[in-house]
C-alpha cells in the first residue's frame, strides 16, 4: 500500500492511496474523492445535497444538516487538493428540485468551492435536469483523455470509465468479528466512486449488480478506513 499524501490538518490528516489507472497515477481518498494527478481533476460522486429536504417533503423527517455537512467535506478535499476541476459524477443532488430548495448558506458554500476552478455536474438518475442557479456546467459525460467520466456504469463500454450510481461497500470476516465499509471498486479498467453524502447508503460488491462490470482475476475493493485506505481482493470479500 503506498501512501501518497500527508497534511496536519486534522479534517484532512488521511493518507491517499496511489493507483495506476489509464497509466495515470489516481489518488483514492479515505474521505471517498479520487484526486487524477497528471489532469488536476477531484472526482466525487453522489453527492444527494438536499436529500433531508427530499424526505421532508414526503413527511420522512431526517435532521436537516445533510448539504451543509456534505459541503463542508467536499471543501475541506478541495482545500486539500486544490484541483483545477471538480467533477461531480451525478446524483449530486438528490431529486430535479433540489437545487432550488438551496438555502443561502448551501448557495455559498458550493460558489467557494466552485471559485477559480472548473466545476462539472455530471447529471444523474435522481438529477437528470441541469441544477439550477448554482456555479458549474452540466453535462451527461465527459471524457478526459482515453476516460469517460459518467454516472451510470456501462457494462457495454470496453475503454477506462469513471463512474459510481451504485455506492459500493465491501465486507470483510476475520477473528470472529465483520467489517462493512464504504470502497472504492476498481480493476484498474473501471472505477466506481463510492458515495460521498452524508445520508446515502451502500451495496455491497458481491451483489449482483455489479456483475459483469469487472476482471474479477484484477478486481480490488478499496475500503475506506477512518485515516487509509484499504486494498482487498476479491477472494476476501463477503456478500451480506
Amino acid at each position: 500500500m503506498r501512501a501518497a499524501l500527508k497534511t496536519v490538518d486534522q479534517v484532512t490528516a488521511g493518507e491517499a492511496l496511489a493507483l495506476s489507472f489509464d497509466d495515470a497515477e489516481v489518488l483514492l481518498d479515505p474521505a471517498g474523492v479520487a484526486y487524477f494527478v497528471e489532469h488536476r481533476i477531484l472526482a466525487v460522486s453522489d453527492l444527494h445535497l438536499e436529500k433531508g429536504s427530499s424526505y421532508a417533503r414526503r413527511r420522512v423527517y431526517l435532521p436537516p444538516y445533510d448539504t451543509a455537512a456534505t459541503l463542508a467535506r467536499l471543501a475541506a478535499m478541495v482545500a486539500k487538493y486544490d484541483p483545477a476541476t471538480i467533477i461531480s459524477l451525478g446524483d449530486g443532488f438528490h431529486d430535479k428540485d433540489a437545487s432550488a430548495r438551496l438555502g443561502h448558506e448551501a448557495r455559498d458554500a458550493i460558489a467557494a468551492i466552485a471559485a477559480r476552478r472548473e466545476l462539472i455536474w455530471v447529471t444523474g438518475n435522481h438529477d437528470p435536469l441541469p441544477p439550477a442557479n448554482v456555479p458549474g456546467d452540466s453535462v451527461e459525460m465527459l471524457a478526459f483523455g482515453r476516460t469517460v467520466f459518467r454516472h451510470i456504469p456501462d457494462a457495454s463500454e470496453f475503454g477506462h470509465e469513471v463512474c459510481g450510481h451504485l455506492h459500493p461497500c465491501a465486507r470483510i470476516v476475520g477473528g470472529g468479528r465483520s467489517v462493512r465499509r464504504p470502497c472504492f471498486a476498481s480493476d484498474g479498467i473501471r472505477l466506481i466512486m463510492p458515495s460521498f453524502g452524508v445520508f446515502t447508503g451502500g451495496l455491497n460488491v458481491c451483489d449482483d449488480e455489479f456483475a459483469g462490470l469487472f476482471e474479477m482475476s484484477r478486481f480490488r475493493a478499496y475500503m475506506l478506513g477512518k485515516d487509509r485506505v484499504f486494498a482487498v481482493g476479491a477472494r476476501k470479500l463477503h456478500g451480506d
